[in-house]
């Protein structure tokens, strides 16, 4: 699993001209998934997720993390995260996850993160066509990996 993590001052989706999700501070969160994801991995992936210090606290050190400022996540499927451009010029997907069992950790995730974690989530619509916009914050965007988190 791939979570691209961007430190947002606002983010949103938009589907066929109507925006379907959006937030103020916090993440947008960018999630690829491949077949050997399990709901086991996910979990580790979201405890560092929400874990994860990157919020500036009183003496601008990245200190705090999503809960400590209230923050929310805006989640958006995105197979090209497994994009492989080692040969030619067109990227291939074949590292990426089936389609439905990419849409079951993605649909995992977005509960887990609302149920266990308590976080206001929105979300993309897996699969569609989407435009999504940002206010990067810092910016400040970092890759997690499950191959190196989940070792």
């Amino acid at each position: 699993m791939k979570l691209l993590v961007q430190r947002v001052k606002s983010a949103s989706v938009t589907v066929e001209g109507k925006k379907i999700g959006s937030i103020e501070r916090g993440y947008l969160v960018l999630l690829g998934a491949c077949d050997a994801d399990t709901n086991a991995i996910a979990d580790k992936m979201m405890a560092k997720l929400v874990k994860l210090r990157i919020f500036e606290d009183e003496n601008g050190k990245t200190n705090l993390s999503l809960g400590d400022v209230g923050g929310a996540v805006l989640l958006v499927s995105q197979f090209t995260l497994y994009a492989d451009c080692r040969k030619g010029n067109r990227p291939s997907f074949i590292g990426a996850g089936s389609p439905a069992h990419a849409e079951q950790i993605y649909e995992y995730v977005k509960h887990e993160l609302r149920t266990t974690y308590g976080l206001t989530v929105e979300t993309g619509e897996f699969g569609a066509d989407m435009q999504v916009s940002l206010v990067n914050d810092g910016p400040f965007t970092v890759m997690l990996d499950s191959d190196e988190i989940c070792v």
